[in-house]
């Protein structure tokens, strides 16, 4: 679910890679301090991160049944699919099954290359229709493809996101508010991509790396984030902040640490 763009995932975190390499604020002591710490890419809290983002993506904590998953949502994107909602209009669902042909040539999505680069920017299915979603399907059942789901979605999103919150200064549910952000805003140019929702958050507040206070400076960011998802129908529903995200701020719980308990869309979950 993210805004489309022309520009390949793989030019865009080149880009991040640059900036993040270049900023002093990685050699601070609260940047040091923060690296050394417990952060969202330890195994026990990035599986909460992939079970909090499949309950908003897909209404459920069973985040590795998803990689079959493929729909249009009429959200401008074309297809929808996998663990993170790669689309087939915005350059990500292309990337992926470049990689997945280059691991397993002759592949069963392979043939359907020239039309995923036909129609990336666009909401078009024309040349995937109308076995697309069902050759996906059977694509999910090959371990290859479902890590080169899992290798993308870290290369892509989730790494980033990580590296960014850790230099901002940011414990694990800052880390996990930006990775939330990046996956379903992308880190495109446009106003409402996650550069630009943390620059609107700079704008009032200072993240912890800079000497400001982090629940101050995260209210600020989700504050950005959900003005970024009101300039979109698609993204309106902002209930994966407000009744999520925003509830273990208020509850101080900057580590994500369970029991937690959060709403999405009206509905309940759990992580014991």
């Amino acid at each position: 679910m993210k805004h489309p763009t022309h520009t390949s995932r793989r030019t865009l975190l080149a880009l991040i890679g640059a900036s993040l390499a270049s900023t002093p604020l990685l050699n601070s002591p609260r940047a040091a301090a923060a690296r050394a710490a417990v952060g969202l890419d330890d195994p026990a809290k990035k599986e909460i991160a992939m079970q909090l983002v499949s309950s908003a993506e897909n209404s459920s904590l069973d985040w590795k049944a998803q990689y079959k998953y493929i729909e249009d949502i009429g959200d401008g994107r074309g297809y929808t699919a996998g663990i993170i909602g790669f689309c087939s209009g915005t350059g990500d669902m292309l990337d992926l099954v470049e990689l997945y042909a280059d691991r397993r040539p002759g592949n069963v999505l392979a043939p359907y290359l020239p039309a995923l680069r036909r129609v990336n920017g666009t909401d078009s299915h024309d040349g995937l229709d109308p076995n697309f979603p069902r050759d996906w399907a059977r694509a999910a059942q090959d371990q290859a493809f479902r890590q080169a789901q899992n290798d993308e979605r870290d290369r892509v999103y989730f790494n980033p996101a990580v590296r960014q919150g850790k230099t901002d200064g940011l414990r694990v549910l800052g880390q996990f508010a930006y990775y939330d952000a990046i996956v379903m805003h992308g880190d495109g140019t446009d106003p409402t991509s996650f550069r630009n929702i943390r620059r609107r958050a700079l704008n009032r507040a200072r993240p912890p790396a800079q000497g400001g206070d982090e629940v101050t400076y995260l209210h600020a960011f989700l504050d950005a984030r959900v003005w970024a998802m009101k300039q979109e129908e698609a993204h309106s529903d902002t209930s994966r902040v407000d009744t999520a995200q925003r509830v273990f701020l208020r509850k101080g719980n900057l580590d994500l640490d369970p029991p937690l308990d959060w709403k999405v869309y009206g509905d309940s979950y759990h992580i014991g």
